[in-house]
């Protein structure tokens, strides 16, 4: 019997913005590698993921022309995949916004590398497919994002003392 490669994340980070840390680029990739081995265990493939970090004027922009929302928000996510589908290969890009991430942060009296790598794991999961259009999605999702967080020691980020949504 011949056994299954190690499922592995190769994590591309394209840094239009200084203000992104090495630190919090670590931080974000720790989360990320989390998710991706909480949920994509049996995978045997290499998956690759891009991530973008950049600032509000950029992800404005971003937004505007994906979503037709003419504002900065904290984390995009654009599939390369099929919802559920097996990751395999390029399986999608995480956009996130350096102050929107970093005011959030503040406001709920939160790290930046714990708030950051949330919003991470949250655009992750949206990639493979999560939503939290209805409530029942959305319990489904934040529990994931809960779980995957408590591996790597980061609270709660839905607990009463952490106010606002990814």
């Amino acid at each position: 019997m011949t056994k299954r490669p190690e499922p592995s994340l190769d994590v591309d980070f394209v840094i239009n913005d200084k203000r992104w840390t090495k630190d919090l680029e670590a931080a974000i990739e720790r989360a990320l590698v989390a998710a991706f081995s909480s949920e994509c265990p049996d995978c045997g493939d290499a998956v690759e993921l891009s991530v973008l970090l950049t600032g509000d004027r950029e992800q404005r922009q971003l937004n505007r022309q994906w979503r037709e929302k003419d504002k900065s928000t904290n984390v995009l996510s654009f599939p390369q995949i099929a919802p559920f589908s097996e990751p395999v290969g390029l399986i999608g890009d995480i956009s996130m916004a350096f102050e929107t991430v970093r005011d959030e942060a503040d406001e709920q009296a939160k790290s930046l590398a714990d708030h950051a790598s949330h919003l991470a794991v949250h655009g992750f999961l949206h990639i493979l497919g999560y939503d939290h259009l209805e409530e029942d999605q959305a319990e489904e999702m934040e529990q994931r994002e809960r779980d995957i967080l408590a591996r790597i020691g980061i609270a709660d980020p839905y607990a009463p003392e952490s106010a606002g949504d990814p």
